[in-house]
């Protein structure tokens, strides 16, 4: 089960939705082994693109320095699918390396600046997916 603060899922959503119609990405760091979400960090999508996501190569060392210097890691790996589903595609399993985290996915297909739109957490280890839970805390 994914455990998250509202004011996290809220900036997760509000980043997705700013994106659109260019699929959005980051992650939200927090304490080594805790599996507690604490730090949103937004990322640019260097594909600029509405139906793929890629994490900037020297953005990406950058944000795994600081969470080490911090020790950190990614709780959760987030992005956006612009037209469809909150489910993973073959790509983003087959580019899924944390067995740690959660892969969250929301959807904006079919949204407008109020919703609706899909949440969803996912564990990809070893190009298996399963879906999880989430719960939500009171913003902190």
């Amino acid at each position: 089960m994914l455990t998250l603060s509202q004011d996290l899922h809220d900036a997760i959503v509000a980043h997705a939705r700013a994106d659109h119609p260019d699929e959005a990405c980051g992650v939200v760091a927090g304490p080594a082994g805790s599996d507690r979400p604490e730090r949103f960090i937004p990322m640019l999508n260097a594909a600029r693109s509405p139906t793929f996501y890629e994490f900037d190569s020297t953005d990406l060392l950058k944000l795994y320095r600081d969470m080490d210097d911090r020790d950190e890691e990614p709780v959760i790996v987030y992005h956006s699918h612009t037209a469809t589903e909150a489910y993973p595609s073959r790509t983003d399993i087959s580019y899924a390396n944390e067995p740690g985290a959660h892969y969250v996915l929301v959807s904006t297909a079919d949204t407008d600046d109020a919703g609706p739109f899909q949440f969803r957490s996912y564990r990809i280890v070893d190009g298996q997916v399963t879906e999880e839970e989430v719960r939500l805390l009171p913003a902190r």
